[in-house]
């Protein structure tokens, strides 16, 4: 297996919370469900093709970032790791507290636009998202380990690889967005036990990474 590759158990954890953050309503999948609905299929999809390319960069920027650190300073490269366990912590808190967000426009269908400025409009809204680089800087971490050489390739691998689970999850989400967006909001059950389930998995992984680095 390549050295970039993390192990299989790694890729199961890091799947599992990906599948959940990408199926857990938010901005961003209002974002992308709203234009889809109130704009067109096509630009609901440039919307989520610019999160992607954001995405894209923040994994870029994230996993040189944290390798050069990683190279200079393993003491703060763990004390990043104990920082994002509790943001995860966080996180989960808000979770459970404040349940998710999703309000997509509703109305009338509009004017379709450029899909050109669709697209930068997902790539602005993710890259100027400071809780997106923040969840790239606490999360990613979280699956390298400090002592690990190829920390650099798996932490690109794993950007990637959030895409490749979060994708296939969203795709449906925008051909379907009328009927999605309805059953979201009709469903505050369903909602809420999405909300649970995340808190559940953050929490979880921070409670490991506290008492890894705890050892």
């Amino acid at each position: 297996m390549l050295s970039y590759v993390p192990s299989i158990a790694v890729l199961l954890q890091f799947a599992l919370a990906s599948a959940i953050l990408a199926v857990t309503p938010g901005p961003d999948m209002a974002l992308y469900v709203g234009r889809a609905i109130t704009h067109s299929r096509a630009a609901g999809l440039a919307c989520f093709g610019g999160a992607v390319t954001g995405i894209l960069i923040h994994t870029m920027l994230v996993a040189l970032g944290l390798s050069a650190l990683l190279v200079a300073a393993p003491t703060a490269f763990l004390a990043l790791k104990i920082v994002g366990a509790g943001y995860l912590i966080w996180l989960a808190y808000q979770s459970v507290r404040h349940g998710s967000s999703f309000t997509p426009r509703s109305g009338k269908t509009t004017k379709v636009g450029s899909l050109w400025g669709h697209y930068l409009t997902g790539i602005g809204i993710n890259i100027l998202n400071p809780k997106i680089v923040i969840f790239f800087l606490t999360f990613l971490p979280q699956f390298v380990s400090a002592d690990d050489p190829h920390a650099l390739g798996k932490l690109v691998f794993l950007g990637v690889f959030f895409l490749c689970v979060a994708i296939p999850i969203i795709l449906p989400m925008i051909f379907m967005a009328n009927r999605f967006s309805a059953f979201l909001i009709s469903s505050p059950r369903i909602m809420r036990a999405m909300d649970w389930t995340l808190a559940t998995v953050f929490g979880a992984f921070a409670v490991k990474i506290l008492t890894t680095q705890a050892r």
